[in-house]
C-alpha cells in the first residue's frame, strides 16, 4: 500500500493547535506565512510519497552490507539521499547565516514526520544530523561552525551520535573511550562504540562523529566526560574531504527492524578529533543532542503509526469477511463495517492525532523559547518545552508500538505475513521506545526533574491551560464539546492529584519511581486529550464560520470525543497505580519461574 503524507492533518495541527502563526510576532521569521507552510509541506509530501515510500519495503528486505569497513545501503537510498540534499530539507529549520532556510523548528518537525512515515530506516540518518547541527550551533567554536555547519546543513555531510559502549548502555558514566592531547589543539581518540545509527554509509561524502570520551586526569563518572568531533575524512585546506581518519565500522547489527538503517559497531584507533565545548563539558553538549533527538524520536512514533494506520484503513475497506450489523447489502461485508475493527481504527487515528499534537506543541514551544521577544514568555515556553520533551518522546513512541500492533491485528493472519508489510511497521516501531533514553528513563526524568523544576511551575501552567480549554468546551453550542470538556476536567483532576502526590516533600524516591512510567502515561493521555479538545473547539469554529471542509471539521470533533470517551475516562484509574509505592513490588523470589 502506498503512503500519502497527511498534509491537511498536519496543517491543521500546526495552525490550530501548535499555533505556528504566533511566531510571526517575534520578527525572526519574516517569510513565514500559511501559503509558504502549505507549499513546503506539499513539496515535502511529494518527496516522501514518491521517493522515500517506494524504498521502504525493498530497503527492509535487502538491508545493508559491510565489506572492509565500508557500508553499502539498500538500492535507491543513495539516489534518494542526493534528492534530499538537492531539496535542501536538512537545513529547513537552521539559521540562514550557515546556509539554512531560517524557518521554525516546528515546521522542520512536521516535515520530519512525513519522512519518518515514508521510510523510517532512511530518515534516521538525517534525524541524527539535525541533532549534531544543534550541538555545534550551541557549543561549537567559530572555526568548527564555519568549517562543518554549511556542509551539514546542506546534507552533503552527515553526522552520527556516538555515546553507547559495550557494558555502559544508557549509563554513559561507565564509558571507557579515551582521548589524549596531540599538543596542537587536536586529540587522539581510541575506543569502541556500539549501536551507532548510520555510523558508516555510502550516501554522504563525509560523516562527522560526535564522540564522548575521557581525557587524562579527569574525574570518574559523567563529570570526566568530554565531547569530541571526529570526521571520517579530515577536511583539507579547502574544507573538502581529505585524508581518511582512523575511525571505521567493524560490525553491522542484525536487527529486529529498520533493516535499511546501518547500525554499526565503530572502532577508533587514535582517530584525530577536536573538542566540542570545554573539556569535561561533554554531558551538557550531549544533552543538547539528546533533547533534539528525543523530540525527533517521538515524531518517529507518530510517523510509523501514521504509515501503519493508512495501510490498515485501506485493507479494512478492501477486505470482505463475515456479516456486519446494520448493513443491507449481501455478505461478506468489508471488515471496516465491523464495530470492533472500526473501534481499532478510531483508536489508531485518535492516538496518532494526539501524539502529533504533543510533538508539534513541544516543537513550537522550543521555537518560542528561543524567539519570543519578551523574557517571561521565553521562560514560560522553555518550561513547557522541558516538560513536554520526555512526554513527546515516550508517549508518542508507545503510541507507535500500540498503533502498529493494531495494524497487524486488523490485517489478521495476513498481518503476520511479511509480504503485506504490516509486520515491518511493527518491527520498525519497536526500537523507538528504547533508543535516545529508554521510555523508563524519560519517566524518571519527568518525575525526578521536570515536575519539581521552577517549584512545580511547568505542571501548574499546563493544568491552567487545560482548564481554560475545559471552559471553552463547556460554553460551546456544539453538544459534543461539553462532554469532551467534562472528561478532560476529570483527566486534569487526576493529573493534578498524581503530580501533588509525587511532589510531596519527603516522598521516598523509590515510591516515586515505581509510579513514574504510569505517571508519564497519564500526563500523555491528558495532554493529548487537551490538545485534541483544542482541535475540536477549532473545528466547531470552522463549522460556525463556514471555513474549509465541513466534513474535516466534524471529523476533528468526532476524534476528540472518541478519545475523551475511551482514553480520558481511564485517567482517574491511573492515580491509584501511580501511588502504589515500592513496597508493593514483588520480591525476587516471587519473580522466579519454578
Amino acid at each position: 500500500m502506498s503512503y500519502r503524507a497527511p498534509v491537511n492533518d498536519i496543517l491543521f495541527t500546526l495552525d490550530e493547535i501548535a499555533v505556528l502563526d504566533g511566531l510571526k510576532k517575534s520578527g525572526d521569521f519574516p517569510d513565514l506565512s500559511t501559503d509558504l507552510v502549505t507549499a513546503i509541506l506539499t513539496e515535502a509530501g511529494k518527496y516522501a510519497n514518491e521517493v522515500l515510500a517506494p524504498l521502504n519495503r525493498s530497503g527492509d528486505v535487502q538491508g545493508c552490507t559491510l565489506t572492509d569497513g565500508e557500508v553499502t545501503t539498500p538500492d535507491g537510498f543513495k539516489a534518494a539521499y542526493a534528492q534530499f540534499v538537492e531539496g535542501g530539507w536538512q537545513g529547513l529549520q537552521f539559521p540562514e547565516e550557515f546556509g539554512g532556510m531560517g524557518l521554525p523548528k516546528a515546521l522542520g518537525t512536521a516535515v520530519l514526520e512525513m519522512m519518518q512515515s515514508a521510510n523510517m530506516a532512511f530518515s534516521l540518518g538525517p534525524m541524527l544530523t539535525f541533532s549534531a547541527i544543534e550541538a555545534l550551533i550551541a557549543h561549537g567554536s567559530d572555526e568548527q561552525k564555519a568549517l562543518y555547519l554549511p556542509k551539514l546543513i546542506t546534507g552533503e555531510w552527515s553526522s552520527t551520535m556516538q555515546l553507547t559502549e559495550p557494558g555502559a548502555g544508557s549509563d554513559v558514566g561507565l564509558l571507557r573511550t579515551k582521548a589524549e592531547p596531540n599538543g596542537d589543539g587536536s586529540w587522539s581518540i581510541t575506543g569502541q562504540k556500539i549501536f551507532i545509527t548510520w555510523g558508516e554509509h555510502d550516501c554522504a561524502e563525509n560523516i562527522i562523529h560526535p564522540v564522548l570520551a575521557r581525557t587524562p586526569g579527569g574525574p570518574d563518572g559523567v563529570k570526566g566526560i568530554s565531547l569530541f568531533l571526529i570526521p571520517k575524512f579530515l577536511p583539507d585546506a579547502e574544507g573538502n574531504p581529505g585524508e581518511r581518519n582512523a575511525i571505521k565500522a567493524i560490525g553491522l547489527e542484525h536487527k529486529m527492524g529498520i533493516h535499511g538503517s546501518p547500525t554499526c559497531t565503530m572502532e577508533m584507533s587514535g582517530a584525530k578529533g577536536w573538542l566540542i565545548g570545554p573539556e569535561f563539558g561533554g554531558i551538557a553538549c550531549m544533552f543538547t543532542m539528546m533533547n533534539s533527538a528525543r523530540l525527533a524520536v517521538g515524531v518517529q512514533g507518530v510517523g510509523i503509526a501514521e504509515r501503519a494506520y493508512q495501510q490498515a484503513l485501506a485493507y479494512a475497506k478492501d477486505r470482505r469477511q463475515g456479516r456486519a450489523p446494520d448493513i443491507d447489502e449481501p455478505a461478506p461485508h468489508a471488515i471496516i463495517d465491523h464495530p470492533d475493527v472500526r473501534r481499532m481504527l478510531a483508536t489508531m487515528k485518535a492516538k496518532i492525532e494526539a501524539a502529533r499534537a504533543i510533538c508539534l506543541h513541544c516543537a513550537t514551544s522550543a521555537d518560542e523559547a528561543e524567539h519570543e521577544p519578551d523574557a517571561e514568555d521565553r521562560a514560560f515556553a522553555k518550561r513547557r518545552e522541558e516538560l513536554l520533551t520526555p512526554i513527546a518522546k515516550a508517549w508518542s513512541t508507545d503510541v507507535g508500538v500500540e498503533v502498529t500492533s493494531l495494524g497487524v491485528q486488523i490485517h489478521g493472519g495476513m498481518g503476520f505475513i511479511e509480504e503485506t508489510g504490516a509486520a515491518q511497521h511493527y518491527r520498525d516501531a519497536r526500537i523507538a521506545p528504547i533508543y535516545e533514553g529508554t521510555n523508563g528513563i524519560q519517566a524518571i526524568d519527568l518525575v525526578g526533574r521536570k515536575l519539581a523544576m521552577a517549584g512545580g511551575a511547568p505542571i501548574r501552567e499546563l493544568l491552567t491551560d487545560i482548564r481554560q480549554t475545559v471552559e471553552d468546551c463547556q460554553t460551546s453550542s456544539n453538544p459534543d464539546l461539553p462532554e469532551i470538556g467534562a472528561r478532560l476536567a476529570k483527566g486534569a483532576d487526576a493529573l493534578e492529584k498524581a503530580a501533588k502526590w509525587l511532589m510531596k516533600p519527603g516522598r521516598d524516591r523509590a515510591d516515586s519511581l515505581t509510579g513514574a512510567t504510569e505517571f508519564l502515561k497519564l500526563a500523555g493521555d491528558v495532554t493529548g486529550g487537551w490538545l485534541l479538545a483544542i482541535g475540536a473547539v477549532a473545528g466547531q469554529r470552522r463549522l460556525k464560520e463556514g471555513e474549509g471542509d465541513p466534513d474535516f471539521a466534524e471529523g476533528r470533533i468526532d476524534i476528540a470525543r472518541f478519545y475523551a470517551e475511551t482514553t480520558l475516562t481511564a485517567a482517574p484509574a491511573l492515580v491509584d497505580s501511580i501511588r502504589l509505592g515500592a513496597d508493593f513490588l514483588p520480591e525476587d523470589e516471587a519473580l522466579e519461574s519454578r
